[in-house]
């Protein structure tokens, strides 16, 4: 059985508090994103392979899969 694999998500720009739904990429990590509302640089947290996964509602597809993400 395989997992469904979800690519939206919504980012939550911690500056500001603006949300903002994104489609995620199945093929490489992002590792920046600029808020549309406050125009602030999101990087991902120590820890984290990309912004989804610290400030976004779902992880990157990798991490959902269960592999290791832009190693």
């Amino acid at each position: 059985m395989e997992k469904t694999i979800v690519l939206q998500s919504t980012i939550t720009c911690p500056n500001c508090g603006f949300q903002s739904e994104e489609t995620m990429q199945t093929d490489a990590c992002t590792y920046f994103y600029k808020c549309i509302a406050c125009e602030k640089l999101l990087k991902p947290k120590q820890g984290d392979c990309c912004v989804f996964c610290t400030y976004g509602t779902v992880k990157c597809p990798p991490i959902q899969t269960g592999v290791s993400c832009c190693s």
